[in-house]
């Protein structure tokens, strides 16, 4: 039976697991130039991969009111992916050049869809061609459209009036991605209101990672996480950020750890902040 993979893959299980039937992504961008992740997927990329863009495939339309990166319509996604080939039974694979950042998205946004067979490329194009593995500038021909059967799972996401209604409640436990002075309110460069949602706690992305972008030890993610929930039910975890992109990263941490079951805050700080209604707190924690 072949290995089923659910958090991260190395490339040295990609290389020697992958089959034709899998699918692999290409889900770099650049926050500050849109077409930065196309550009770069036609000057190379992992073979039979395809690319997928942040804000055209893995978001929806923005409004000005439901944050920067909305969440992309559930079936549009779907016929999307099973357009590329994907099944219920697929097993896939994302990857970007900067850590996971946006893969992690891709990862989360499966999940919800009711796919679990997918995983993040562990140290991303970097470590595959550390790796001594291949880089292609073919596309890969799209095949057999496949069925994706949609089976969202409604309890992996809250939105803004579930926040408001548990702030400060023993029962939530808000953990923000964002870094740590953007959340103080500190050289805010993408949204018009800096600061976070009061009651949050930091948890920047990037402390996942190791020196060479790849994730840390496990066991090292385990103590780190442990000691911000301090005991607590994961379940009670929301995961959230700029725009609900980053605050994936840390889901995906949660889950390679065995800490399951904690939810996205998808709108994040762009959606709640685009309301002067909601509460804003600055400074640490």
């Amino acid at each position: 039976m072949l290995p089923l993979f659910t958090t991260l893959i190395t490339p040295q299980e990609l290389a020697e697991s992958a089959t034709p039937s899998w699918r692999i992504f290409d889900c770099r961008f650049d926050l500050r130039d849109p077409d930065f992740g196309r550009h770069a997927y036609s000057d190379g990329h992992l073979p039979n991969a395809f690319f997928l863009d942040l804000e055209e495939d893995l978001s929806g339309p923005c409004n000005g009111l439901n944050g920067r990166h909305p969440l992309p319509d559930p079936q549009l996604l779907a016929d999307k992916l099973g357009a590329l080939g994907v099944s219920d039974k697929t097993q896939v694979v994302a990857y970007d050049d900067v850590g996971g950042m946006f893969a992690a998205r891709l990862w989360w946004l499966l999940r919800w869809l009711g796919h679990d067979r997918v995983a993040v490329l562990n140290g991303g194009l970097q470590a595959w061609t550390a790796g001594g593995y291949p880089l292609s500038t073919t596309k890969p021909i799209e095949e057999t459209a496949q069925t994706f059967p949609l089976k969202l799972q409604h309890t992996m996401k809250v939105d803004a009036d579930y926040i408001l209604g548990h702030l400060h409640s023993p029962d939530m436990l808000l953990i923000d991605a964002r870094a740590p002075d953007r959340f103080r309110g500190e050289n805010e460069t993408l949204d018009p209101v800096g600061g976070h949602i009061p009651g949050a706690i930091n948890r920047f992305f990037k402390d996942n990672l190791s020196a060479d972008g790849s994730f840390k030890q496990l066991s090292e993610l385990q103590e780190e996480f442990g000691a911000l929930i301090k005991g607590g039910d994961a379940h009670n975890v929301v995961l959230q950020c700029g725009s609900g992109v980053t605050a994936c990263h840390n889901l995906l941490a949660m889950e390679a750890v065995g800490l399951d079951g904690a939810k996205l805050y998808a709108g994040s700080w762009s959606e709640w902040c685009a309301d002067p209604a909601r509460p804003v707190a600055s400074g640490p924690t």
